[in-house]
């Protein structure tokens, strides 16, 4: 989660907690550390957010403070409801927790969106990679150490540099440059034995790479090995 994800998320939980909130369990909700809470308390009351409290104590946030509201029609309000739902097909937890979230935020908006229901069939959450995780090396630009069973049954040590997500109704694929293969690659998620986050990074590449990969298969299905 971002910093201004996470400051925004502060603000609406201790806008509507009852009593005070220990950094202990901030930090369990947004999952960080209790230091990443104390550092981002503090980035809050720099900025005026009238956040009353302290470590050991527990923050509360002095009543009357709001946020100016996302305005949504309610047909956009349902559009983007059911999208939130259809989460709970990805099999990416993290996401399915944040799509949770935000639609307790929506329901004011289209209290009636409940109506609008989705199949809970699809993929299921891998056993062994951490598609936040995977999520976050994206947006970081950070390679990963892969150990990945093929539809062969083969297994091989991969190095790649992940570049993109793909939600299929059925499985969750990873887009990445394969330092192996020297090209772009497609893994299932739910094959990888092993998902590490490596020291090495691409940073100033991801981009280019992504759009390269998109000129190359945007009309071609390129299956997962």
């Amino acid at each position: 989660m971002r910093r201004t994800d996470r400051l925004f998320e502060i603000i609406q939980i201790l806008r509507t907690a009852r009593k005070p909130c220990r950094a202990e369990e901030l930090a369990e909700r947004l999952e960080v550390s209790k230091r990443t809470v104390y550092r981002d308390i503090a980035v809050l009351q720099g900025l005026r957010t009238p956040i009353d409290g302290q470590a050991g104590v527990g923050y509360i946030m002095r009543p009357g403070y709001d946020l100016p509201p996302v305005r949504f029609d309610v047909e956009e309000a349902e559009a983007v409801s059911l999208g939130l739902r259809m989460i709970a097909r990805t099999g990416d937890t993290a996401l399915v927790k944040a799509a949770q979230r935000a639609a307790l935020k929506l329901h004011e908006a289209a209290p009636d969106a409940e109506a609008l229901l989705t199949s809970i069939w699809g993929a299921k959450a891998p056993p062994h990679a951490d598609l936040a995780a995977i999520r976050n090396a994206i947006r970081e630009e950070q390679k990963l150490n892969l150990r990945y069973r093929a539809d062969s049954g083969d297994t091989t040590q991969r190095l790649v540099w992940p570049l993109a997500v793909i939600y299929y109704v059925s499985a969750v694929v990873l887009v990445a440059w394969c330092e192996l293969r020297r090209d772009f690659r497609q893994f299932r998620v739910d094959r990888m034995q092993d998902c590490l986050l490596s020291s090495e990074c691409f940073v100033g590449q991801g981009e280019s790479r992504r759009k390269e990969w998109e000129a190359r298969y945007k009309t071609t299905v390129l299956q997962p090995e």
